[in-house]
């Protein structure tokens, strides 16, 4: 499935556990403020903490929006860096979600591949992306909780072109420095 489009999907996450703010929706909606610039159609949505329902609207963005990417960002509560995540596992779900359900056969898709590669070359966007204030490291494990799986469904959907970023929990000013630093870069080019 390739995309002529314009438009660009960028998801985070809803309250979960003790995050009744979740970092990753908060900068998703200052991102909505600012926008990718007047070519880019920015769409933005929430996804619930709960596999089967995130799996639901990610292969809706998939098969309704065909962006030309969905970046989806995600909360990593014990760091205080951003993460960029190269690619997406499929198996070994067996945490919880926030209905206490896991996925079946602790998997995101039957049959599926082991993993799947973003089409972005992550590492490079890592070397390349320099916030001040904010250190960037790359990553090639997202973990086994919703994060991970929404990713590895979007990757399966959108045939690679997904990309996942990882954001600390909320600080003071973080979401400012960093979308504000990231959006004079993207200008700059």
């Amino acid at each position: 499935m390739d995309s002529n489009s314009n438009t660009v999907v960028v998801t985070g996450f809803g309250p979960f556990r003790q995050y009744l703010v979740n970092s990753s929706w908060e900068a998703v909606k200052e991102l909505s403020k600012r926008g990718l610039g007047e070519n880019i159609d920015l769409q933005v949505m929430q996804l619930p903490v709960v596999y089967q329902k995130a799996k639901e609207q990610v292969i809706k963005i998939w098969t309704t929006l065909q962006p030309l990417l969905t970046v989806h960002v995600g909360l990593a509560s014990s760091t205080t860096v951003i993460i960029l995540e190269q690619c997406g596992k499929n198996k070994g779900y067996q945490d919880r979600d926030a209905c206490g359900f896991h996925p079946e056969g602790a998997c995101c898709v039957l049959d599926g591949p082991e993993k799947i590669e973003s089409t972005i070359n992550m590492k490079t966007l890592w070397k390349n992306v320099s916030v001040e204030g904010i250190d960037i490291i790359f990553s090639r494990d997202a973990g086994r909780y919703i994060c991970d799986y929404t990713y590895y469904t979007s990757l399966y959907y959108g045939n690679g072109r997904a990309a996942f970023i990882h954001v600390p929990p909320l600080s003071n000013h973080f979401l400012q420095i960093t979308w504000s630093r990231g959006a004079e870069q993207h200008r700059e080019k």
